[in-house]
């Protein structure tokens, strides 16, 4: 599968309705954006059972804002709807690889326990 474009009004309901989702935030004018893009594209044919997702941060600016994307290219990557990895910078393919590996490879149980205590501790 090949990389979509989400934007602000689909970026919930993406992370939500699938498994593992990756999104590469980045910008017409950014540099290593375009260089990370052929990395990105490729990684996603490699795993098809992954969404690759892109989202403009410039015409996403308050999304990009409450996420505090401070950089570009930054990735996230989400499992069941939870925030796994985020990082800034072009990350070339072999660290890619290890990110989307890690992915697949956490114990989702453990995870969820860990967010479910954060969320006690800060009273939600």
């Amino acid at each position: 599968m090949a990389t979509i474009n989400i934007d602000a009004n689909d970026f919930e309901s993406t992370i939500t309705d699938n498994e593992i989702v990756l999104v590469d935030f980045w910008a017409d004018w950014c540099g290593p954006c375009k260089r990370f893009a052929p990395v990105y594209e490729k990684a996603s044919e490699e795993n098809s059972d992954i969404v690759f997702a892109k989202l403009d941060t410039d015409a996403n600016q308050g999304l990009s804002q409450s996420l505090q994307i401070e950089g570009i290219p930054t990735l996230m990557a989400f499992r069941e709807g939870v925030l796994v990895f985020n990082q800034a910078g072009a990350l070339p393919p072999a660290a890619l690889k290890q990110v989307v590996q890690a992915v697949k490879d956490l114990d989702m149980e453990e995870v969820h326990a860990q967010v479910a205590k954060l969320n006690e501790e800060h009273g939600h």
